[in-house]
């Protein structure tokens, strides 16, 4: 699949019915999500592989995970009515995918690869840490998306377990009014694309 047509399909699936502020949850543009998942299944970490996809919302990367070859991909996210709509979006891709319900540190199981865009942290402080030290648990090879002002703290970090960042992409993230305190119809945040593995 190439990957503009994996980005028609992506862009085909529904999204937050309502999002909530305490989850962060914006929806990651299926133009980013699209070129997050070839850059993944260029270096070989998602065809034939175990997919991780943490906080997985409406399940964009759990979806383009299985169109791009996945053998298996376990979607996971705290919030049930995101979890419904991502089961209605993979029938409708036509993806057997495992949803579970519970919050990261309920995460279990050994995966190939997570691919994930956590929370910011822009609501509650770092709150991005538990998903970033829950995949590197479970998973070989991790992508993650960050708040760029966020990444040398973050290379530190995750320096100090022993793995590997590579920053892979820079990104200007599109956020649309979603909520009572956005002052503005959309803004533009510099989101970075680490790729983290182990020596």
């Amino acid at each position: 699949m190439k990957q503009r047509v994996l980005e028609i399909r992506l862009q085909e699936l529904e999204g937050f019915a309502r999002s909530r502020a305490d989850l962060e949850q914006y929806p990651t543009p299926a133009k980013i999500a699209a070129d997050v998942l070839y850059i993944a299944h260029a270096h070989g970490d998602v065809d034939g592989k175990r997919v991780l996809d943490l906080g997985c919302g409406t399940g964009i990367f759990s979806i383009g995970s299985c169109l791009l070859g996945a053998r298996e991909v376990v979607g996971l996210d705290i919030d049930k009515a995101a979890l419904e709509t991502a089961g209605r979006n993979a029938a409708a891709s036509g993806c057997d995918i495992e949803f579970r319900c519970g919050p990261v540190e309920s995460a279990s199981g050994n995966f190939d690869t997570c691919i994930m865009n956590p929370p910011f942290g822009s609501q509650n402080r770092h709150a991005d840490i538990p998903f970033l030290e829950k995949a590197m648990e479970l998973a070989g090879t991790v992508y993650t998306m960050h708040n760029s002002g966020t990444v040398d703290f973050l290379r530190g970090l995750i320096g100090k377990s022993g793995r590997i960042p590579e920053i892979k992409r820079n990104y200007k993230f599109e956020i649309r009014h979603t909520f009572n305190f956005h002052r503005k119809e959309k803004a533009y945040f510099d989101v970075t694309l680490l790729r983290i593995v182990r020596p």
